[in-house]
C-alpha cells in the first residue's frame, strides 16, 4: 500500500526552504548587529553612572548605620580608573585608599571602571560645560577635594566636602557621551545627570 493511500505525506523542509530561511537570518543580524554596537556603549556607560549613583547611596547608608564617616575614594592614577567604598580610614586616621592605592583604609567594594568595556573612565567626555553650569569641562574629572578625589559622608548623611557649587565624578566613553554624579550642597543630597549636548539634564 503506497503512501497516497494510506492519508499519510511526508513533511520537513526542502533545501530551498532551508536556504531563504537562512538568508532572512542573515539580513536581520546584518541589521541588528550594527545598531547594537552603536546601542552598547551608552548602556554600558549608563549602567556605570547609575552604579556609582547607588554606591554613592550605600556609602551614605554606611556612614549613618555605622554613625562614623565613610568615603568613597577614587583612583585615577590607574587607567581606566577604580574608586572604592571605604568604612574607616584606618590606622593611621587619613583618607588614602586602601592597600591597592598604598593606603590603610577598609574598603567594603571595590569597582574597576575596566568591567564596563567600551572605553568608560572618568573624564567629561565631549561635554563643554560642568554641572553647576561654570561655562566650562571641569579640569579634573573628579572635583572632590580637601581630601582630593575623596566623597566623604557624616553620620548624620551630610556631605563634608562638596565645595562651593557641589562636587561630582564624571564619567565618559569612548563616544564622548558623558555623565555626572555627585553632591551639590552639604546636605547630602546625591544627583546622576548626563551631558545632552548642550546642557546637564
Amino acid at each position: 500500500m503506497s503512501k497516497r493511500e494510506t492519508g499519510r505525506k511526508e513533511s520537513g523542509f526542502s533545501l530551498v526552504e532551508l536556504i531563504v530561511v537562512i538568508a532572512i537570518v542573515g539580513v536581520l543580524m546584518s541589521i541588528a548587529i550594527p545598531s547594537f554596537s552603536r546601542w552598547l556603549p551608552g548602556y554600558r556607560l549608563r549602567s556605570a553612572a547609575k552604579e556609582l549613583y547607588t554606591n554613592f547611596q550605600l556609602i551614605k547608608l554606611a556612614a549613618v548605620k555605622q554613625n562614623a564617616t565613610c568615603a568613597v575614594v577614587f583612583d585615577t592614577g590607574v587607567s581606566p580608573g577604580r574608586y572604592f567604598l571605604c568604612t574607616n580610614p584606618g590606622a593611621n586616621g587619613s583618607w588614602d585608599g586602601p592597600a591597592a592605592m598604598g593606603g590603610d583604609d577598609s574598603a567594603i567594594r571595590t569597582v574597576e571602571l575596566s568591567n564596563y568595556g567600551s572605553g568608560v573612565n572618568f573624564g567629561a567626555g565631549s561635554a563643554s560645560n560642568d554641572i553647576p553650569g561654570g561655562g566650562a569641562a571641569p579640569a579634573d574629572p573628579v572635583t572632590f577635594a580637601a581630601p582630593t578625589h575623596i566623597a566623604l559622608f557624616s553620620a548624620s548623611a551630610t556631605a563634608l566636602n562638596p565645595g562651593v557649587s557641589g562636587s561630582y565624578v564624571y564619567l565618559s566613553n569612548s563616544r564622548g557621551s558623558s555623565y555626572g554624579v555627585g553632591t551639590p550642597s552639604i546636605a547630602g543630597a546625591i544627583i546622576l545627570r548626563r551631558w545632552s549636548g548642550s546642557a546637564w539634564n
